[in-house]
């Protein structure tokens, strides 16, 4: 083999060495333990409403601790369902705790934030609970 050839060789294997460890750590992505999931979590009960994980916790800077513990349990499905309506949020309870008008936008001003379109909803009625306040 000559120089100029192994010199290349070398080259080329350095360069692709670098573009690949360059390309996997732009691509390592969403870090699922430290931020939640990635994909929003869709609640079907007591209304429709989409929480992401990835909002509160890579975009705002919330830790886990934040709302974990006092507010939810860590596992799906085991905080009751009766702690997750607009009553509750509206006593300062579930996400109200935070979704106060101070803290955070306040749960009864912006509702698209959270809820997405109900399977029988109609547009003679546009709010379907009754008890918001």
């Amino acid at each position: 083999m000559n120089k100029f050839f192994f010199s290349a060789l070398c080259v080329t294997v350095l360069t692709g060495s670098f573009l690949l460890t360059s390309l996997a750590a732009a691509t390592e992505g969403y870090d699922a333990k430290k931020f939640g999931p990635k994909s929003p979590i869709i609640m079907a009960e007591p209304i429709n409403v989409i929480f992401n994980h990835r909002v509160h916790t890579e975009e705002i800077g919330l830790e886990c601790a934040a709302c974990h513990g006092d507010l939810f349990a860590m596992q799906r499905g085991v905080t009751p369902k009766t702690a997750q309506t607009m009553k509750a949020l509206a006593e300062g309870k579930s996400c109200g705790a935070c979704h106060d008008g101070e803290t955070a936008f306040a749960a009864n001003t912006r509702c698209n934030a959270c809820h997405i379109q109900p399977k029988n909803l109609t547009s003679s009625d546009p709010h379907p609970h009754n008890n918001t306040h």
